[in-house]
């Protein structure tokens, strides 16, 4: 945990020692089972499936997950012992919009390539045609899951003059579409995208949300960005979509396998990638950590913490 609120810790709340690393489902057990707490404070990485759930002490009453998105938990197990779930909203959607941002533009101007070029010395000057990338500027941009993040994405994409359509579940109101082009249907948004961003959370209603068919829609040279779950995406059909030039580009942050990546993403030109860092600025990891510990302490206080996931 950051500095700030491992402090907060020690100084509000009878803690566990905190772990110098991510502790395994097997001293997550071990330490829960030693200290019986009333809550467990964890981050996306840490997975509490149905077996998990089911061998936490009868003393713990919350989970607080240091995220937004809480796919890592089995929801029904922790109802089943009626253990309630916090997340962390809000305070990482721009840091989130940003990295989202980091990757349509990496992707558009083949920036992982080019850094290669530096890193192996450069040499000598690129001719008028060579390596060239597309202007991210005055495209359009579709938007699947146009929730907090996708709505900073947005805004973040009207500064380069980009028209902005989405698909969502609903319809926003028009003060939060801010002039961005409601899409019922995502086939019907998909070829008008030249670059499509993904913002929707996991889960088995979006498994695969993404696949060679909906590949297949989007016009040709289509930029494809992913900075929601490496869940959404058939990564086989985004590689078969690079390899024949339907897609120009890639930039991703999630991963189905995470952190053990298909080895084609290690090699392939084409692909703009970082390590799941969408919230990794020290102000947002603080940030949720605090929130997260705000959770905590209502719920402790017999209050319903602002952030229950129902």
């Amino acid at each position: 945990m950051p500095d700030a609120v491992a402090l907060r810790i020690a100084d509000e709340f009878d803690a566990w020692t905190l772990p110098a690393i991510r502790m395994t489902t097997e001293e997550l057990l071990h330490a829960a089972h030693a200290h019986r707490p009333e809550a467990l404070m964890l981050s996306s990485g840490t997975r509490l499936d149905a077996v998990t759930v089911a061998a936490l002490p009868d003393e713990v009453r919350l989970v607080a997950t240091v995220s937004v998105g809480h796919d890592h938990i089995d929801r029904a197990a922790l109802r089943t012992r009626s253990i309630a779930l916090t997340n962390t909203p809000d305070v990482l959607t721009e840091c989130n919009a940003d990295l989202a941002f980091l990757l349509i533009l990496g992707a558009c101007r083949r920036t992982a390539e080019h850094q290669a070029v530096i890193r192996a010395g450069w040499g000598r000057p690129l001719g008028m045609t060579e390596m060239l990338g597309i202007r991210a500027s005055g495209r359009t941009l579709g938007i699947v899951g146009m929730g907090r993040i996708g709505r900073a994405v947005a805004r973040r994409a009207r500064g380069f003059g980009m028209t902005v359509l989405y698909h969502n579940r609903t319809r926003l109101p028009p003060a939060l579409e801010d002039g961005a082009g409601f899409v019922p249907e995502l086939h019907a948004l998909l070829p008008r995208c030249q670059i499509l961003s993904l913002h929707v959370p996991g889960g088995p209603a979006t498994e695969g949300l993404i696949g060679a068919a909906e590949l297949a829609l989007l016009p040709p040279d289509a930029v494809l960005v992913n900075a929601a779950r490496g869940s959404l995406l058939d990564e086989d059909a985004l590689f078969a979509a690079l390899d024949t030039g339907r897609l120009a580009a890639a930039g991703l942050d999630v991963f189905r396998n995470e952190p053990h990546v298909d080895p084609r993403f290690l090699t392939h030109p084409r692909l703009f990638l970082t390590p799941h860092v969408g919230s990794a600025t020290r102000e947002t990891r603080t940030a949720m950590g605090m929130r997260a510990l705000d959770n905590i302490a209502a719920f402790c206080a017999g209050q319903v913490p602002d952030d229950l996931v129902g």
